[in-house]
């Protein structure tokens, strides 16, 4: 690296830690709220892990708004784990993005050993990773959230079912949600949270329309509103659980044909593009060779 840029790039750093004190400074800091009442209950300040914690979860909070929408975080994380604060996540993207600033700063660093960079291009570079982090565990939460409803989604024929053997059997719906919810996967520990929201008092109904809302599954939005419609108009409601699950597993077939023809035309790009050229290739470059001894 020019001496010119790594003067630049030293003044960078040096300027953000000066930000960073400044900002760090009392006189520009208000005491937060437990500093100001823990001394008269008796609390003993946290230990350097959990102001750590404290300083990730205000980094992350002051990200948020750069990082995309705290509504939409939250939706994710509720199908996730409904306790988890979306602060948490913010300080995970904010670590993510400091690792992806240190990958950044070694590939600088391997570029400067070559000669091949300019402070402006590191400059980007080291944006370009901070970015990409954080960016990237957005990503990931997604890509667990999608993964989270096709499992419910999975789970919800087999769950109908089973509500309306036991409906057949005799059970009304509390004591049949009870029995279903007893079983593993996804779907019944989010069954078993609404259950724990009814002993609080919660109407059955409602805390049941809270899960479909939350989850955010269109087929267990519908099987949702089956079930209440069948409650308040005294619908056979064994019958209705059965055509719920007929109809979630007749869109789970239609999904999985969906499913089967995108990935026809994507099997198609290798054979077009890598065995068809071989073969081609195989079958000519013998003539070819032929007419040249010849």
């Amino acid at each position: 690296m020019s001496p010119a840029g790594t003067g630049l790039l030293l003044g960078s750093l040096c300027g953000a830690g000066c930000w960073l004190l400044a900002r760090a400074l009392p006189v520009r800091r208000a005491p937060a709220l437990e500093d100001r009442v823990g001394p008269y209950l008796g609390a003993r300040g946290g230990g350097p892990g959990d102001r750590l914690r404290t300083a990730l979860l205000a980094a992350g909070a002051r990200a948020g708004g750069a990082l995309g929408s705290t509504e939409v975080v939250r939706r994710r994380l509720a199908v996730l784990d409904p306790d988890r604060d979306p602060a948490q996540h913010r300080a995970e993207q904010v670590l993510w993005a400091f690792a992806g600033v240190a990958l950044a700063a070694l590939a600088a660093a391997a570029l400067a050993a070559r000669g091949q960079v300019h402070p402006v291009g590191v400059l980007a570079l080291l944006l370009a990773g901070g970015l990409g982090g954080a960016l990237l565990r957005d990503r990931v939460l997604a890509g667990a959230v999608r993964r989270r409803r096709a499992e419910v989604l999975e789970d919800l024929p087999a769950v109908a079912e089973l509500l309306a053997l036991s409906v057949g059997a005799g059970e009304n719906v509390a004591a049949a949600l009870e029995r279903v919810a007893a079983g593993g996967g996804p779907l019944c520990a989010q069954l078993r949270r609404a259950l724990g929201e009814v002993r609080t008092g919660t109407p059955l109904l409602e805390a049941l329309a809270a899960l479909a809302d939350r989850l955010g599954v269109g087929a267990l939005d519908r099987f949702v509103d089956g079930l209440a419609v069948a409650v308040e108009a005294g619908s056979p409601l064994a019958e209705v659980l059965r055509a719920q699950a007929g109809d979630v597993r007749e869109a789970q077939r239609r999904r999985l044909l969906e499913e089967g023809g995108r990935r026809e035309v994507q099997m198609l790009v290798p054979v077009v593009f890598g065995v068809l050229p071989v073969t081609v290739v195989f079958a000519v470059l013998p003539g070819l060779a032929q007419l040249q001894l010849g």
